[in-house]
């Protein structure tokens, strides 16, 4: 991620207290903290996806090829080793196709 991050804003004065204490202006933890965000939101895309099918991590595995301590990892938050080709395999388990965009990095977020 680029250094040139801007800082987030939030709707909620205590969030937003809480991100200026914590990460601030230093492009480290604001990349950091970019990276977070990200890894929690693939997380929570892939269990939407496997409740939605109305499937366990076991049977979601088995669909996929691999074990179910490995769906368990991709749907933690704190998880960073996402692999293209896993989600591609998860994707097509599903009956749906991985899309990846490309967006300004100026783009402002809020909670």
């Amino acid at each position: 991620m680029s250094s040139k991050l801007p800082k987030r804003k939030f709707r909620s004065s205590t969030v937003q207290y809480l991100y200026n204490r914590y990460v601030g202006d230093d492009p480290k933890r604001i990349e950091e903290y970019e990276q977070e965000v990200l890894n929690a939101e693939i997380a929570r895309k892939i269990y939407d996806l496997r409740t939605k099918a109305g499937l366990s991590q076991r049977e979601l595995a088995k669909k996929v090829g691999t074990s179910a301590s490995v769906i368990c990892r991709l749907e933690d938050a704190d998880y960073d080793g996402h692999s293209l080709s896993l989600l591609k395999r998860i994707a097509e388990a599903l009956d749906k196709r991985v899309e990846i965009r490309f967006v300004p990095a100026k783009r402002l977020r809020t909670a």
